[in-house]
């Protein structure tokens, strides 16, 4: 029996996606769990994962159409199976695939009320988010590039195939600062600068926040890591945030409520701990999450925080750590901020922002010491839980973190 393969809805916001390659071809076998293709949203390259098995008996989608949320993009099937029509979702108006030629795009666009609103500024080059910083890290001249992808956009295969074809040479320098222009100028939002934005918007305007900050005196923890990593192998040592992702995994385990999300319905509780972690790129930030935290040990949280981090600044992400986060972690201690409260990731219910770890002086047993002390900030959604509760939530990863054998468990 024939099963279509669609484009998912990878974030709540997203409403289309393009299909950067695929990654297997019309005969070939598909096992469940193989990678089909990769798809580019705002905010990342993502590898659409097949959920079932079987022969890929047609590509609906071409490589760089731009295929809306829901639409099928191929169709797996027997080796010998006729190859079906594709059914069309009722009510759906939008092709299976779509592209958008310049003109056509300009006249269906409503006129801007500002130049800000109209895209890439004049002179720039249309390029995807992951594209532009591989063709960074690689010191590559974008504006010398033919992009394959929809109104000429410059794609990921496009940097890495100018890579591959340019003489090997050392990472071009960095041009010299230029003095402030005369007059002001305008520069166009990224699409993953416009994501972020939309997401943002939304949670101020429907996620009513509250905000809980707390020191926790990591003198403790930071011994544990060090003990830790001595017997560590590289891939397992562990970071400060290592520590937190695992402290949040416990308490959210125990305090359930700030693991669920709201809905009409009433509260959704959510099965699996998915721990988002902000991952900060040249465009914008990104918050791919840790699957299934609750099971997994200090070490391995580790492992996998690596790859994780890794692969969102390379654009290899997979769908379910783009979309299926339940509660996020948001770090910036290691640009020395001391406090971070951050806006809760839609639909998730909490985030707990993090700052620098810093020696203080604190009063301990009627004695002035010096211990590590890090500022946590809890926002979280007034809707699924109140201060009462997000404050013992927030003195569970605080005693978690001060008496941190636990962690080792």
């Amino acid at each position: 029996m024939a099963i279509e393969v669609t484009m998912p809805q990878m974030g709540a916001d997203m409403t289309e996606g393009t299909l950067l390659k695929w990654l297997k071809q019309v005969g070939d076998p598909v096992a469940a769990g193989d990678i089909l293709a990769e798809i580019e949203t705002d905010k990342a390259t993502i590898e659409l994962e097949s959920y079932d098995s079987g022969t890929l008996i047609r590509q609906v989608a071409a490589e760089g159409d731009v295929v809306p949320v829901g639409d099928v993009i191929a169709i797996l099937g027997a080796e010998s199976e006729t190859v079906p029509e594709v059914d069309r979702k009722p009510g759906a108006g939008t092709p299976a695939r779509r592209t958008i030629e310049p003109e056509a795009r300009k006249q269906a666009a409503p006129a801007p009320s500002s130049p800000a609103a109209t895209g890439p500024a004049e002179g720039r080059p249309r390029i995807s988010p992951v594209a532009r910083n591989i063709a960074r890290e690689a010191g590559l001249d974008v504006s010398a590039l033919s992009g394959s992808g929809p109104d000429g956009r410059i794609l990921r295969r496009d940097v890495e195939a100018a890579m591959a074809a340019a003489p090997a040479s050392p990472p071009r320098p960095a041009p010299p600062r230029q003095a402030a222009p005369a007059a002001d100028t305008v520069e166009g939002f990224s699409k993953m600068r416009q994501a972020i934005a939309r997401r943002m918007t939304l949670s101020k305007q429907t996620q009513p926040h509250y905000y809980l900050t707390l020191d926790i005196d990591m003198t403790a923890a930071m011994a544990f890591r060090e003990q830790f990593n001595a017997s560590a192998t590289d891939e397992q040592r562990v970071s400060i945030n290592d520590l937190v992702v695992k402290a949040c995994a416990i308490a959210l385990e125990r305090h359930p409520k700030f693991n669920a999300e709201f809905s009409d319905d009433g509260l959704v509780h959510h099965g699996r701990v998915n721990v988002c972690i902000g991952v900060a790129l040249d465009d914008g930030l990104i918050a791919p999450a840790l699957l299934d935290c609750q099971s997994k040990s200090l070490g391995r949280i580790a492992v996998e925080s690596k790859d994780l981090i890794n692969r969102a600044k390379t654009g290899s992400l997979k769908a379910d750590e783009y979309s299926d986060g339940t509660f996020t972690i948001t770090n910036l201690g290691a640009f020395g901020v001391e406090t971070l409260i951050g806006i809760i990731n839609p639909p998730q219910a909490a985030i707990l922002g993090v700052g620098s770890v810093m020696p203080q002086a604190v009063v301990r047993d009627g004695q002035v010491a010096v211990r590590q002390v890090m500022k946590v900030a809890l926002s979280a959604d007034h809707r699924v839980s109140d201060g009462a509760e997000g404050a013992r939530f927030i003195k569970e990863i605080q005693a978690l973190l001060e008496g941190p054998a636990a962690l080792a468990l």
